[in-house]
């Protein structure tokens, strides 16, 4: 009864760490999205400067320029949740 004991405890560590791993990965993801989120944002805050003014050209490319990054941002999230899955 001992060794079924101890295989539970052992499979209940192993299961806390596991749980620890993927929140570390999820806040390191969260992160990362945040970055790309407050990055997008400050350009999408001077786009709408540069379209008040008139240069609409210019803010239409800094609104792609923010969508790229808040993609990017997603991408990379995705990438570092996948790769904490795998290691799982």
């Amino acid at each position: 009864m001992r060794i079924g004991h101890a295989a539970l405890a052992a499979a209940l560590s192993l299961a806390a760490c596991e749980s620890q791993a993927d929140k570390a990965a999820e806040q390191k993801a969260d992160a990362v999205e945040a970055q790309a989120e407050r990055a997008a944002d400050a350009l999408e805050a001077q786009a709408d400067a540069m379209d008040r003014a008139g240069d609409v050209a210019a803010a239409g490319a800094l609104e792609r320029k923010a969508d790229e990054i808040e993609e990017a941002g997603d991408r990379e999230a995705d990438a570092i949740e996948r790769q904490a899955g795998k290691q799982n």
